[in-house]
């Protein structure tokens, strides 16, 4: 069985046809899939895919494109709503100077806010990092440094300090269908390197479809794709890959209950 341990199922384009989505995952051996939160507002939205689907866990959080229309959330609020017992995750939250929607002192201020609310509650915190590589490694340090928190560098695209740098702090590395395209043989090294116990898999669908369906919508059914070629570069066999992300994503995701064989 495989975990797609980041989707947004919420999205219009999984959205129109979700039950569909959903069957295809499970004919692809996903048996779960969490659905990341990108906006505080649209917490209602994610719980209910959540308590409408078994194998859907959700999160609570503000990404950081949209850190400047939600920059007064509290760590009470969070931890508030983290509380439905199908919310296993705080985020996605970080920083993203790709695009920098959100100004970048807005952005920390929000990022910080879900450190927080990781630490208090004890469940891991979904980061998104993106061309931020100097100021998320900052970050991580230095909340760190005021008291532990669980931590997933999700769609791992960074660079190899900041990997070194989130395995140094015990942070878990996802890797998405990026790591399948033909000029990501660079992810590929880094990937070759992190420890079995330390890494996931994920789709970020509708975003990032792997080869062979690259171009196209992705959806939670693809996971397998980006398992596949993970094994390949850790000299396993997909079952193997399949074996220890669902065991990682698991114990990282610990208020999701395993699932069946």
């Amino acid at each position: 069985m495989l975990i797609d341990s980041h989707c947004h199922l919420d999205f219009p384009e999984l959205a129109a046809e979700r039950d569909a989505v959903l069957a295809r995952a499970r004919a692809a051996g996903v048996g779960r899939m969490i659905t990341i939160a990108t906006s505080v507002a649209k917490y209602d939205t994610y719980r209910a895919i959540a308590e409408a689907h078994d194998a859907v866990w959700f999160t609570v959080g503000t990404h950081p494109h949209r850190a400047h229309e939600e920059p007064d959330t509290t760590v009470a609020q969070l931890v508030d709503l983290a509380a439905h017992p199908r919310c296993v995750g705080i985020g996605e939250a970080g920083l993203d100077y790709h695009y920098d929607k959100s100004p970048r002192d807005v952005a920390e201020r929000v990022f910080r806010t879900h450190i927080g609310a990781a630490r208090q509650t004890g469940l891991p915190l979904v980061i998104h990092s993106r061309d931020a590589d100097d100021d998320m490694a900052r970050i991580l340090r230095d909340e760190m440094g005021k008291g532990a928190f669980k931590a997933l560098l999700h769609c791992f695209t960074s660079s190899r300090a900041l990997a070194l740098t989130g395995l140094e702090l015990g942070l878990t590395i996802s890797f998405s269908g990026v790591l399948t395209f033909k000029n990501s043989e660079d992810l590929r090294a880094i990937a070759r390197d992190v420890p079995f116990d330390r890494m996931l898999v994920e789709t970020d669908a509708p975003f990032l479809a792997p080869v062979p369906h690259r171009g196209k919508r992705n959806e939670p059914a693809f996971v397998a794709d980006t398992a596949a070629v993970l094994a390949g570069v850790k000299g396993v066999d997909a079952a193997e890959i399949a074996r220890v992300t669902t065991a990682n994503a698991l114990r990282l995701f610990a208020k999701m209950p395993a699932a069946p064989a």
